[in-house]
């Protein structure tokens, strides 16, 4: 296998505040990436060239050699198909994608192509993420429940995209929480029942309750709010033989029988971009479905509720 040149010339595709915050520092911090181009319709970045289209960045005679796609998620599967077919390296901002099948289908293309795509799910990448997995792997599970609530005013400040057909609605942040479910508890989810409420005016929910059950039948629940107000919470406790893990702040810290465990600095981005380097080094792809999976499987056998209207 040849190896790649380093460092590889990347690109980001849709520069809205995730890309601005997280990505472009992640990359520069890389030294196995190059930031070489930005494609969006109407934001820009000092230094960096600047295409209107992503047609356009890929068109260009020094057009980059990967792409990060932080587009809302109803583009993505169209601009991550075009760019495998060119053999582009993808990272995938999450959801990767609106629909099992798109995921499914990029997989497929990734393997045929020679190129890596990469489902970045940023949450598995954070501090206590890996000593949970590790703890819990030896433990018997007797209970798990997800608390994962935020204001969505505070942090999706107008991004209207999210109530869209397409937009996952609360699931958006909650998708998270159930890539680091999927990601410390040793043995894979199902969904057993889903309570989901629609806000009258919106096509996703603004809140959901779910009833999951891993493959020994040990009871999960998931709560997710994106109305919560005061302190945000972004929790996982799981009960076992052992006492109590408590992974809280997104997994920023983790308690365990009581006692706070020393971690890591939290560098959810820079880890994926070190990831993603190491994937391509190894002509690898990583595209772990089952968070997206549980999500569709929610929609699948929730019942429906209606909420409020929601203006943002």
């Amino acid at each position: 296998m040849r190896l790649p040149a380093w460092p590889i010339a990347i690109g980001i595709v849709g520069f809205g505040k995730i890309a601005r915050d997280q990505h472009v520092p992640a990359i520069r911090g890389e030294p196995r990436f190059a930031l070489r181009a930005i494609a969006d319709p109407v934001c820009t970045a000092a230094s960096v060239p600047h295409f209107a289209s992503f047609d356009a960045m890929l068109a260009a005679d020094d057009a980059p050699a990967a792409v990060a796609i932080c587009t809302p998620p109803q583009a993505r599967y169209g601009l991550a198909r075009r760019a495998l077919e060119m053999g582009k390296h993808v990272l995938l901002e999450k959801p990767p994608a609106v629909t099992v099948a798109e995921l499914d289908e990029l997989r497929e293309l990734a393997e045929r192509s020679g190129a890596t795509l990469f489902c970045a799910w940023h949450s598995q990448f954070a501090p206590a993420v890996s000593p949970a997995r590790e703890w819990l792997a030896t433990r018997t599970l007797r209970r798990v429940r997800i608390t994962w609530r935020e204001d969505v005013r505070v942090w999706h400040p107008g991004q209207r995209w999210l109530w869209e057909p397409g937009g996952f609605g609360v699931f958006d942040p909650g998708i998270n929480a159930l890539s680091v479910a999927a990601k410390v508890l040793p043995k894979r989810l199902v969904v057993r029942d889903a309570l989901l409420a629609f806000p009258e005016n919106c096509a996703t929910p603004i809140a959901a309750e779910l009833t999951l059950a891993d493959a020994d039948g040990i009871p999960v629940t998931g709560s997710f709010d994106f109305l919560q107000a005061g302190p945000q919470t972004w929790d996982i406790e799981v009960d076992t033989d052992a006492g109590n893990l408590l992974l809280s702040q997104g997994g920023a810290r983790l308690s365990i029988a009581g006692r706070e465990m020393p971690l890591a600095p939290n560098a959810e981005y820079p880890a994926l971009y070190a990831r993603f380097a190491e994937l391509i080094a190894a002509g690898r792809s990583d595209a772990d479905g089952r968070p997206l999976q549980l999500v569709a499987d929610a929609f699948l056998v929730g019942r429906r509720t209606t909420a409020p209207a929601f203006v943002d």
